[in-house]
């Protein structure tokens, strides 16, 4: 069975999020195993200074490094990415072995050093979206692409 890991930093704080995550998650279970992680968000983004922030995504980027599951397809969501149709991200599953696992920045995004580690950078859209939403959105695209590649008729 295939594995899917969402690494997150910050954790919903409304519960509809949580929800229409959660359904998404349900839907996905006959497809693959998909695993959520959180990261916790450093403290010190209250802060304006530049090199606070750059600091705590530094620190944020060694949690996430550890949280990386063995041999995984390192895909960093991110604005500066590329934007792929559903069809495509079905076929990024479809040829992909190992292990797939996007990771999510704060409000900050993430930490530079750890974007070039990533064997991919992909963007959802030219628009700015709450990270909290990403990934609801990611789930759900997460589930179109499982549902494409098994013939299904969710996709349109």
């Amino acid at each position: 069975m295939n594995s899917v890991t969402i690494i997150h930093v910050g954790d919903f704080k409304e519960t509809y999020f949580r929800e229409a995550e959660k359904e998404y998650i349900r839907r996905l279970r006959p497809f693959c195993d998909y695993k959520t992680v959180c990261i916790k968000e450093e403290s010190s983004f209250g802060e304006d200074s530049e090199k606070l922030i750059l600091r705590a995504l530094e620190k944020e980027a060694e949690a996430i490094r550890n949280a990386i599951p063995k041999q995984a397809l390192k895909i960093a969501m991110c604005i500066e990415g590329k934007q792929l149709s559903s069809t495509e991200l079905a076929e990024v599953f479809s040829r992909e072995s190992r292990p797939i696992c996007f990771i999510i920045g704060s409000s900050f995004g993430l930490d530079e050093k750890l974007k070039r580690e990533c064997d991919m950078r992909l963007s959802m859209s030219k628009m700015t979206f709450p990270h909290m939403l990403a990934r609801v959105m990611l789930a759900e695209q997460v589930y179109r692409a499982f549902s494409i590649n098994s013939g299904k008729k969710y996709h349109k």
